[in-house]
């Protein structure tokens, strides 16, 4: 029993020494627990940093990156209430690319984008 006491002393040890980009979801700005609804500023902030992956990833042009949102609303969504915010790019080349739209649950987990609105 004092052999596994020590091995989990020295594992926590370990863990805490570590720095915070190592471990999984410590400090990660927008990943959420609970049901308390996120503030507009926070699922701004949420869409920005995703609207930034996806540039930085090659999946959105890189004309995206500057764009800001112009609107942010709650919606019904398949499984209830969610946050959906909207870009708009009028320099998107494909007319049918210019609006992205991003899904975020209320407290504030990214659920998907796309460029449909649905």
């Amino acid at each position: 029993m004092a052999q596994k006491t020590f091995w989990f002393a020295v594992f926590v040890a370990i863990s805490l020494s570590m720095p915070t980009q190592v471990r999984a979801d410590v400090g990660a700005p927008c990943h959420f627990h609970g049901k308390k609804t996120a503030t507009d500023s926070v699922i701004v902030v949420c869409a920005n940093a995703r609207r930034d992956a996806l540039v930085k990833s090659g999946k959105l042009p890189a004309t995206w990156a500057q764009i800001k949102h112009d609107t942010l609303a709650q919606v019904s969504g398949k499984k209830g209430m969610e946050w959906k915010v909207r870009y708009s790019n009028p320099t998107a080349t494909d007319p049918s690319k210019q609006a992205l739209f991003m899904f975020f649950t209320l407290p504030g987990n990214f659920i998907a984008a796309n460029h449909t609105g649905e």
